[in-house]
């Protein structure tokens, strides 16, 4: 008897501790994974940000799309998953709006950028403006149809009078960043790329800053894709990068802030 009753103690306990085993797995959150589809030009400033966003949000992770705005916008807009949109400029965001994959008020123009010419660092080649390309044997822009930078850089050179003269030595690359490395390794003699690329390396020199009137305002939207299948860990990363921290951070890789920060 004393047996019987041991044994069906040693039962009970047993399932006892079982369920509280799986309750305790039930609630022990998921880790999800947001996907980012952002410009090139974040890249660098994305580094300290994804670090602070995901110690204070363990179970979020960040997994970043990076590219030319043109292609990432292509990509949303055939079905590729993403969880956020950072363009590089306004018309590729508002696309997407358009085609009502991001709702306008899940959106914010968060950061401003400059455009600048730059030459491989401590290489003379006689590039000391833009009124000097011509001397040049090889320039760099980004593919203006999928490019922002390089849409800015050729529309600022149309109305400089200096893009139907360079036209023919003009190498087009699938993003700014591709730009920039053609320049840091002495593939081309120039380069325009935003200033925040621009400042992230040691291996070029910025010799000239284009007009901010001689292209239209480099605005930087970013939002929430609609059909988010994380749409609560999206708008948590969404209110984050509106913070003060993390528009400070911003600034420091050379970026504008264009809002009040929260």
């Amino acid at each position: 008897m004393k047996k019987t009753i041991h044994f069906l103690l040693l039962l009970m306990i047993f399932f006892v501790v079982t369920a509280c085993s799986n309750e305790m797995k039930d609630q022990t959150p998921e880790e999800v994974e947001l996907i980012i589809s952002a410009a090139a030009s974040l890249q660098d400033a994305f580094v300290p940000i994804q670090k602070e966003f995901e110690e204070k949000y363990p179970t979020i992770k960040l997994v970043f799309n990076f590219g030319g705005s043109g292609a990432l916008q292509q990509q949303i807009s055939q079905g590729a998953p993403a969880d956020l949109f950072f363009s590089a400029a306004t018309d590729k965001f508002d696309t997407l709006i358009n085609e009502g994959l991001i709702n306008e008020e899940d959106g914010v123009q968060l950061l401003g950028n400059e455009i600048v010419l730059v030459i491989p660092k401590d290489h003379k080649n006689g590039v000391t403006s833009f009124d000097d390309l011509s001397n040049a044997s090889k320039i760099s822009i980004g593919t203006p149809e999928s490019v922002p930078a390089g849409q800015y850089g050729k529309e600022a050179l149309e109305n400089m009078e200096i893009w139907n003269e360079i036209e023919d030595k003009i190498v087009y690359a699938k993003d700014v960043r591709q730009v920039l490395t053609y320049v840091e390794t002495n593939n081309i003699d120039a380069g325009i790329v935003y200033k925040t690329d621009a400042v992230s390396s040691n291996k070029v020199e910025i010799v000239a800053s284009a007009d901010a009137d001689s292209h239209p305002p480099i605005i930087y939207p970013v939002g929430v894709i609609k059909d988010s299948k994380h749409r609560n860990e999206a708008l948590k990363f969404y209110e984050f990068l509106q913070t003060k921290n993390t528009i400070k951070t911003f600034e420091e890789f050379g970026f504008k802030g264009l809002i009040e920060a929260k």
